[in-house]
């Protein structure tokens, strides 16, 4: 097998070769390499102790007991932020791990000389893989990579899974499952970020293997025994997947669910009324799914936007109601994230997401002056984030549009009433300033000098200086103003009408 890997992976691995030590890739940047997807992290395993380890490489964070070595090398992941110096490759001795009493943390760590017995530890069988490189060839056009050649270490059938497409335990997912309980939200996990997005079944697209997903059932109550920040950090990767839906609809079929997030479970079952022809569970998946953003505040308003449903609801049938849903939700909203040790920032963006999720907006009807209001309780900077929600909700609902034209006239309105307007207010100096350095009296000649100072300013933007603008003034002072107040106002609408019709074709609208 021949891939593209990078240099400083290379180099690593040739650095404790030259040394006489053995060395791999190993796990899910195999895994990854094999069915096409750009590994996020690169790790090696080595019969090299960590002593060793890190007086081949002086350069070097080893922070843990687990025999894990942070290699830093120059920079070549693309992801990694442009304030990091280096990059880090983690190199770890091949370990045996036992006694996981807290189901979190090995109680011991055993450092062992083969690469079988290491491998024997891993969770599944798709990252229990590890790869030698035999031989590599440096790459003239995508440097810093390299050419290579690699051979498979595959004690425990990955291969054949990653061919299957089968999400499956290494050895028996019972004693996998005790060792690490997290690991029952990864199988989950890794269903959701590799599935295809297209609506296929089992075989045909990833799945948990019956006996694994036996043991996730099983073992669902063990979450109780994780910390919130790593369930967090687990349904998070979940929720920004290719396929979110699917995945927090295992959750809920496995009974983990009800151990993260149990409010929405309260919209099981749920009927709404006229305007949805799902129930409020089926409505927050499939608003979730159809979600336009990638970011994680607004996949979690997505899906959270109408968790107050099922406490708001008023009669039966398509004439319920569901009165201040809205805020209900955003409250349980902020209590669950708070719960889950989401960041405060998050918590924010989310909870302000699902309260302002009905704001109203009819062309005709809603006036500058309201989605100015709109704009100042939402934030300029959350209204596209604050879109995303609608157009999830109505994709949710099984409308065909996401953005019917009364949205793009309202994404028109933001635009047209969020830019500097076309009015007097854009000067360097305002009536105040005529009044005490021109020492002009109060009255109609104020509004009209501003009007041609605005006129003069479209025409010339450079002179907008508080020092160009009050000598400009003080010659107007002596003119007969109302020509040249017709002027300037002529000038001033034939200038919005344009910026106007710009705004619009951005918009689609008339």
């Amino acid at each position: 097998m021949e891939f593209a890997l990078p240099l400083p992976v290379i180099e690593t691995i040739e650095s404790l070769k030259k040394a006489g030590f053995e060395a791999y890739i190993v796990g899910g940047c195999v895994r990854d390499i094999l069915i096409g997807r750009a590994p996020k992290d690169w790790d090696i395993t080595t019969n090299a102790l960590p002593e060793q380890i890190q007086a081949i490489f002086p350069d070097h964070v080893y922070e843990n007991t687990f025999g894990t070595i942070g290699v830093k090398v120059p920079r070549f992941h693309p992801l990694t932020p442009s304030r990091y110096e280096h990059d880090i490759i983690e190199v770890t001795t091949y370990r045996t791990e036992t006694g996981y009493s807290d189901h979190r943390r090995p109680d011991q760590v055993t450092f062992v000389t083969t690469i079988a017995e290491d491998l024997a530890r891993r969770d599944f069988t798709i990252n229990a893989l590890a790869a030698s490189i035999d031989r590599w060839i440096p790459s003239q056009e995508t440097r810093p990579t390299a050419v290579s050649e690699i051979s498979i270490i595959d004690p425990f059938g990955g291969l054949t899974d990653i061919e299957k497409k089968v999400i499956r335990a290494v050895g028996n997912p019972e004693q996998r499952f005790e060792e690490d309980a997290l690991r029952i939200m990864r199988a989950i996990r890794f269903a959701s970020e590799l599935r295809t997005p297209e609506k296929q079944t089992a075989p045909s697209n990833w799945h948990i293997d019956e006996p694994t997903l036996e043991a996730v059932k099983k073992y669902a109550a063990s979450l109780n025994v994780i910390s919130l920040e790593r369930i967090r950090d687990e349904f998070s990767r979940i929720i920004l997947s290719q396929n979110p839906a699917f995945g927090v609809d295992l959750l809920r079929s496995t009974g983990l669910l009800r151990y993260i997030i149990p409010e929405l479970e309260e919209g099981i079952g749920v009927g709404q009324n006229l305007h949805h022809i799902y129930t409020v569970w089926e409505h927050n998946l499939r608003a979730l799914e159809t979600c336009p953003s990638p970011k994680l505040h607004v996949r979690l308003a997505a899906l959270l936007h109408d968790v107050g449903k099922p406490r708001t609801k008023q009669g039966d049938g398509y004439r319920s109601t569901f009165y201040n849903h809205d805020h209900v939700g955003a409250r349980m909203t902020k209590i669950i994230l708070a719960r889950l040790r989401y960041p405060k920032d998050i918590i924010e963006k989310t909870t302000l997401l699902v309260d302002n999720h009905l704001f109203y907006y009819n062309v005709g009807e809603v006036t500058e002056a309201s989605v100015r209001r709109l704009i100042r309780k939402v934030g300029l900077e959350n209204m596209h984030d604050l879109m995303d929600v609608r157009i999830s909700d109505r994709l949710g609902s099984g409308v065909p549009k996401a953005k019917p034209y009364k949205l793009r006239h309202l994404e028109y309105m933001i635009d047209k009433v969020s830019r500097d307007p076309i009015s007097v207010k854009m000067l360097k100096i305002n009536g105040q300033d005529l009044m005490r350095d021109c020492s002009l009296a109060p009255g109609p000649k104020i509004g009209a000098i501003l009007d041609v100072l605005l006129a003069e300013t479209i025409e010339d933007p450079s002179i907008n200086t508080r020092e160009t603008l009050l000598a400009r003034a003080t010659v107007l002072l002596d003119h007969d103003l109302d020509d040249l107040r017709s002027l300037a106002k002529e000038k001033i609408e034939e200038k919005r009408s344009t910026d106007d019709q710009g705004i619009k074709r951005q918009h689609f609208v008339q």
